[in-house]
């Protein structure tokens, strides 16, 4: 397959001119706007991202609105997509390029990676998009495709696999137009190289590909099986105001419904629904507390019409919609 890159290149661009997908960020080379798309899109698919990019950006539209931004509001913008530690890190490093920049984004890959919170792929990713630089990127749709390309025999989430993926893209790599090259290698993953049942027969580059069992490509560790977890909150409302307390664990900086040490015996909850969180299934219980406490040091009594601007994740958002629904 590599001593025919250019001609795999070739088909493969031919293909992304005709299949590939408009996607707003692809319209930019603006790296704040490249970077805020590639954070968001992590962990997160693409019609989920949809709907808040275009919001983000006009509410914090460069990297010195963003670092000016406090938490909260930072948190509150990013509630829905979830992983917050995403939003987190895309903060950190929109403070960096402020205040180490000047506000301009470094276009050395060196200078990139040292931003925090942003990885080998994002930086390349940012550098290739926004830069057009010959990069490599290695993510899930282009792991995806590398593995069954190569035929690769080992597991993709292992040191040794990630450093045949690296090699791999890097080796296939155009000397220019490294961006829409790259675009074309995501989008072939996207749409055609899925997980599962990959589509082989429109494949444009199918005869490049040694897979000889593609469904079965790319190999992984196995699923960690997912584990049951109740949790139980308390519903105080009092006078138009609800109680909130603010996390330090799970959802950092944001504000959820009190937590309870235990089920509160011979209660029924109020509220119950389930969300996934990493590899665990929570089912959230919300129970009515008779007396209302004062407040503790990460409690605070919220107006009603203070809520749609507060940061809550969506889970104890949803309970918070349903209960003072009823």
């Amino acid at each position: 397959m590599l001593n025919s890159s250019a001609s795999f290149r070739r088909l493969l661009l031919a293909w992304y001119r005709t299949h590939g997908r408009d996607l707003p960020w692809r319209h930019t080379h603006d790296p704040y706007a490249i970077l805020v798309s590639e954070v968001m899109l992590q962990q997160t698919q693409v019609a989920t991202v949809l709907l808040y990019y275009r919001a983000w950006l006009r509410r914090f539209p460069n990297f010195e609105s963003l670092a000016a931004a406090s938490e909260s509001d930072v948190l509150h913008a990013w509630q829905g997509l979830g992983y917050y530690a995403r939003a987190r890190n895309l903060h950190a490093a929109a403070e960096a390029v402020a205040a180490v920049h000047k506000g301009v984004f470094p276009e050395s890959n060196a200078d990139i990676r040292k931003l925090p919170g942003l990885g080998r792929y994002t930086a390349n990713a940012v550098a290739t998009f926004a830069f057009d630089q010959a990069v490599p990127i290695v993510e899930a749709n282009t792991a995806r495709v590398l593995a069954r390309l190569s035929n690769l025999q080992i597991r993709i989430d292992s040191n040794p696999g990630q450093e045949k993926l690296w090699s791999l893209a890097t080796a296939l790599l155009p000397p220019s137009a490294a961006a829409d090259y790259n675009s074309a290698l995501i989008d072939l993953g996207a749409l055609i190289c899925v997980s599962g049942q990959p589509k082989c027969s429109v494949c444009p580059v199918r005869s490049f590909c040694l897979a000889v069992e593609p469904a079965k490509l790319p190999l992984k560790k196995p699923r960690i099986q997912m584990k049951r977890l109740t949790e139980y909150h308390g519903w105080m409302h009092r006078r138009g105001n609800v109680l909130l307390e603010q996390s330090h664990q799970r959802w950092r900086g944001m504000w959820i419904l009190p937590r309870l040490l235990a089920r509160p015996l011979g209660s029924e909850p109020l509220h119950a629904s389930e969300f996934p969180f990493t590899h665990h299934r929570i089912t959230l219980e919300v129970f009515g507390v008779g007396e209302a406490p004062v407040a503790e040091e990460s409690q605070r009594w919220f107006a009603l019409d203070e809520l749609a601007a507060t940061p809550v994740p969506s889970p104890h958002r949803r309970a918070l919609t349903a209960l003072l629904g009823n």
